[in-house]
């Protein structure tokens, strides 16, 4: 029997996968920022002025898997079973987003409406969302990041998709280059309007930040880094041997240099035994008395049914007294807590790599030193929601601390989207970032986004830095993420209706 021959790919199939895979190398940690806005000029240029509702589909679910597949291949090492299906189901939201966008000629502005309206849900849904591989994220190390400071990560995403929309749609500065790649563009003000409104935004993103003032005052930090090998996992490193590695480091600081010493996430695992009391607090209180200053740390420990447990940053006085408690609120799904436990239980997967669910804490995300200094307090995950730290903010905080853990991932791709997002939100607050990490990386990023003192991976290293405490308000500070999500849904509905796919009309074809 003859054999079937496989069907080669169309161009325009070609097209929609190839732009997503650019897209993804915009990331961390390859991070050529301007692949995102060329990557997204080629879906408009697969997508065409009027494909049919499958290929929007298809193309759309395609684009976005090339995307989110090699953006978050970092969840392999988490959990394969949800990596497969979460790429899987983020790369859907946008098959909607492309077959609800309009066609014609208003699509260049609906498209990236849509689309935006895509990544929100994703940031949201499902398990609380998983933020990462985002447009935003690839745009920290550009010129354009500043856009948070007024609409947070949410109008850093419109304003890359329309941007890359409209260079290959019917924008009146590309048209040629639409037209050579076949798609039937044309010249039109609709395009003037969408890159027009795209730079009035960026222009006036320095606006965003003019609240905001250093208060005159300064905090010298040391961010301690243990160091020790990664892709590990709690289950298998002793936890003692993490807290012997940070106490070594630390013992490298000199007394009346710092103000200030931050260890990173869950370095201190008491079990069955509350911190406060404990051996490794009279160790810990033992330093800050050296020393003479506060140290801002890390700890798990059991609820009292020990059935679950904390994930917590505590603040320990020289003195021994522990002023300050925050217990992490964003738990990592798959990570800290095991998602449907029972059914994928069921199904044979290996929920044993997470025996307990973490308790999530129900405090503002804010500590206190004990002369009364606020900061922010965004545990690890937590760092990608901008949220977190703007609800710090809020009640106070003059600066922003990160302390995570990433050991359990090999690679430095989840490690350098961290660092991103921390940039982010330094950009979104105009506040000073501390990140400390186990094993990498540990720095800190200033309110223009510049990272110093970056570690290495794996290294055993204290970073020091004197940073001014900042006190003001950013305009996305203020205005949260809720009122963009309004105006993209409207924004969308009105080129709906413009494009006549409201109310069961025919959409209009393009001039």
């Amino acid at each position: 029997m003859p054999v079937p021959r496989l069907r080669r790919p169309s161009r325009a199939t070609v097209q929609a996968f190839g732009g997503g895979l650019l897209v993804a190398l915009a990331l961390p940690p390859w991070g050529w920022w301007p692949l995102a806005f060329v990557g997204i000029a080629m879906f408009e240029v697969s997508l065409g002025a009027d494909p049919t509702p499958r290929q929007r589909l298809w193309r759309g679910w395609l684009f976005a898997a090339a995307w989110m597949y090699v953006g978050m291949c970092w969840m392999w090492f988490l959990t394969i079973p949800g990596y497969l299906v979460a790429s899987a189901l983020f790369a859907g939201f946008h098959a909607v987003a492309a077959w609800a966008a309009p066609r014609g000629r208003w699509r260049v502005i609906g498209r990236p409406a849509a689309h935006t309206l895509a990544e929100a849900l994703r940031f949201c849904f499902p398990f609380g969302g998983v933020p990462l591989a985002s447009l935003p994220i690839g745009q920290a190390a550009g010129p354009f990041a500043g856009v948070v400071r007024i609409g947070g990560v949410l109008l850093l995403t419109w304003f890359v998709f329309q941007v890359g929309f409209a260079l290959a749609g019917p924008s009146p500065f590309v048209p040629a280059l639409a037209r050579k790649r076949g798609v039937s563009a044309s010249a039109d003000w609709i395009g003037a309007i969408g890159l027009g409104a795209a730079l009035v935004i960026w222009l006036a993103s320095p606006l965003g930040a003019l609240s905001t003032d250093p208060t005159g005052q300064t905090l010298r930090i040391a961010a301690v880094q243990g160091g020790g090998p990664q892709g590990t996992h709690a289950i298998d490193t002793p936890a003692s041997l993490v807290f012997q590695r940070h106490l070594e480091a630390t013992a490298t600081i000199e007394p009346g240099t710092v103000d200030m010493v931050l260890w990173p996430e869950n370095v201190i695992d008491v079990n069955y035994e509350p911190f406060e009391g404990s051996a490794a607090h009279a160790q810990i209180a033992a330093e800050a008395a050296r020393l003479g200053v506060p140290f801002v740390v890390g700890i798990t420990e059991d609820t009292p049914d020990g059935n679950s447990f904390y994930n917590a940053q505590v603040v320990v006085a020289p003195d021994g007294t522990i002023v300050s408690r925050y217990d992490k609120v964003r738990r990592v799904p798959f990570g800290e807590y095991m998602p449907m436990r029972d059914l994928l239980h069921a199904l044979g997967a290996p929920t044993d790599l997470v025996p307990r669910d973490a308790t999530p804490g129900t405090t503002p995300a804010v500590l206190e030193l004990p002369d009364g200094t606020r900061f922010a307090c965004v545990i690890s995950w937590e760092v990608f929601f901008g949220g977190r730290a703007n609800e710090g903010v809020e009640r106070g905080g003059e600066f922003i601390v990160n302390p995570t853990n990433g050991s359990s991932y090999t690679w430095t791709v989840l490690q350098s989207q961290q660092v991103a997002s921390s940039r982010l939100r330094a950009i979104e607050q105009q506040r000073w970032v501390v990140q400390a990490s186990p094993t990498g990386f540990s720095g800190f990023i200033s309110p223009d986004g510049d990272v110093y003192e970056r570690t290495s991976v794996s290294e055993q290293k204290v970073v020091i830095r004197e940073i001014p405490m900042i006190s003001g308000r950013t305009w996305y500070s203020r205005i949260g993420n809720i009122p963009w999500v309004v105006l993209a849904a409207l924004l969308l509905a009105f080129t709906l209706w413009r494009a006549g796919t409201l109310a069961g009309l025919r959409p209009r074809s393009s001039p």
